[in-house]
């Protein structure tokens, strides 16, 4: 016998030596006459089988100690991983289509399509739209493979190829079955937008907020960012309209209905080498590429907010310090200019909190001023601080002091 182990289950078929695939009891139940499935239990008492109306079955990964041999050359249907047991194509109910190189040859059980199907309507209509009419009854009334199909799975990538059988046998050219350039041409270009457009609109952001973050970056290297902040200020409106436009166009593309890439324009899922049950899992299997691609647009756009309300909320998570300005100090006041947002007022505070004379600061964006507030036995550290916010892209003019408010003549 020409069998191979793995972990004690045979995983190739004993009669011709390909490796089958898997197939659940269930299927095998179903399809074998019933003198030979009395061993097995019926699908009711299985449990339910994959039928789904989300678009297809699901590819069986489960152990399921059975295996399906799809080898034209091998009379065997259907051999267990754990004993010699197997069944032959006059063993069961159906024929087996994939098997056999003549006749009619059924590919779909479901809704009854088989090669010779697909050849009288390609010579009726030069192109079969058998893929797409599956595609619809799979969502209305629903499939039923795993107990109609000998393979347990979707027959998508069958049908694709039988369809390529009945055209060479009627002498078809293959390239009616072809996607068309244009077709992949414009998927590939659309995708590359929608990466392009996901990217434009976090960098867009990213410079939008950058008037707040970039002076405080440079300024924590010990890079001087004077100026820095209002000349980004002049131009964050343009870059949040920016990110905006992007965003929008990140949405068209990812939410965009989609052309199916199909046989002759006309709908197959698996070409070429592609196995069956793995061209076309429902909704709730695997999880498919344009379900990450929604979930990579919202996760844009929630960075593209963060980065857009930067400058409402940096100042927390700077913070402000845990001293504010009191009496026991002495206060001054700056006029600030250069202060864009909200955010930049963090700045100006971590710039003149950094001075080593001062003791606390409350800097006031609405008012563009900032009240500081050092020792009460020593002068107020004017040039230091207009310094720190030189560094830092600010410039500061000191209004009065503690002592100019108490002078009498600062009244007059």
């Amino acid at each position: 016998m020409n069998a191979e182990t793995n972990s004690h289950q045979r995983i190739v078929c004993p009669n011709c030596g390909k490796k089958g695939k898997k197939v659940s009891p269930v299927t095998v139940s179903a399809l074998l006459k019933d003198e030979f499935a009395q061993s097995f239990p019926s699908p009711q008492e299985a449990g339910d089988c994959c039928h789904s109306k989300q678009g297809g079955c699901a590819n069986n990964k489960k152990e399921t100690n059975w295996r399906f041999c799809d080898s034209k050359e091998c009379d065997v249907v259907y051999f267990s991983e754990i004993d010699d047991t197997v069944f032959h194509k006059s063993q069961l109910r159906v024929a087996v289509g994939v098997k056999e190189t003549e006749g009619e040859r059924p590919l779909c059980y479901c809704f009854g399509h088989s090669i010779a199907s697909i050849k009288e309507e390609l010579v009726s209509k030069g192109h079969s739209d058998v893929p797409e009419d599956i595609r619809v009854k799979m969502k209305n009334p629903g499939c039923h493979c795993e107990t109609s199909n000998p393979s347990g799975s979707c027959c998508l990538g069958n049908v694709a190829r039988g369809i390529q059988i009945a055209k060479d046998e009627l002498g078809m050219e293959e390239t009616a079955q072809t996607v068309p350039a244009s077709s992949s041409g414009t998927t590939s270009s659309g995708d590359r937008a929608e990466k392009i457009a996901k990217a434009g609109a976090v960098v867009s952001a990213i410079l939008a907020s950058s008037c707040c973050w970039l002076p405080l970056l440079l300024l924590a290297v010990g890079v001087s960012g004077a100026g820095i902040a209002s000349a980004l200020e002049a131009y964050r409106t343009l870059f949040m309209g920016t990110t905006f436009v992007f965003l929008g166009a990140a949405f068209y593309f990812t939410y965009r209905p989609q052309k199916s890439s199909t046989a002759a324009g006309h709908g197959s899922c698996a070409t070429g080498s592609q196995e069956a049950e793995d061209c076309c899992s429902p909704a709730g299997g695997k999880f498919s590429m344009m379900s990450m691609n929604k979930v990579m647009l919202w996760v844009v756009t929630a960075m593209a907010v963060a980065f857009l309300l930067f400058p409402n909320y940096d100042s927390a998570i700077i913070g402000s310090g845990t001293e504010t300005v009191s009496e026991n100090m002495k206060q001054s006041v700056f006029k600030i200019e250069g202060m864009g947002c909200e955010g930049c007022a963090a700045a100006v505070a971590t710039a003149i909190r950094s001075v080593p004379a001062v003791q606390a600061v409350d800097v006031s964006y609405e008012k563009q001023q900032a009240i500081v507030g050092s020792e009460i036995c020593c002068p107020v550290p004017k040039n230091e601080i207009l310094s720190a916010l030189s560094k830092a892209g600010y410039t500061g003019t000191l209004l009065e002091t503690a002592e100019e408010k108490a002078s009498p003549d600062s009244r007059k």
